[in-house]
């Protein structure tokens, strides 16, 4: 399985630097949201905004709810790479380029949730 992964990783080293360049961006991506992410978490305050809903406006809560957002940004980080070499080998590399690139919309969309609330707070 492991050596699936490496042959499968030489192979879009050579053959889809497109898809490289995209797996590298979605890492970097990922890690910029984990580290700014942990900045933002600020343990000291006792109620902070922690969600929106198009009803009810901000949700209060704890802190500790946004611990989802450098979680999410690990799972993404190398999580969906190695699903994307996955989809590689099977599916081929068009396939895996529509997924990293899902994958880097949802990492947008998840800074942009995380500025809005961390500025609401």
């Amino acid at each position: 399985m492991i050596k699936d992964y490496k042959e499968d990783i030489i192979k879009i080293y050579h053959s889809e630097r497109v898809t490289l360049v995209l797996m590298i961006m979605n890492f970097v991506l990922s890690l910029a949201l984990a580290i700014f992410s942990f900045i933002k978490i600020n343990p000291a305050s006792s109620v902070i905004k922690v969600g929106y809903g198009d009803i009810g406006g901000y949700r209060d809560g704890s802190w500790t709810d946004l611990i989802a957002f450098p979680l999410l940004a690990i799972l993404f980080g190398i999580m969906h790479n190695f699903l994307a070499v996955r989809i590689f080998h099977r599916r081929g590399a068009g396939m895996a380029k529509f997924f990293i690139v899902v994958t880097t919309m949802l990492i947008v969309g998840a800074f942009i949730v995380l500025v809005r609330l961390t500025k609401e707070g």
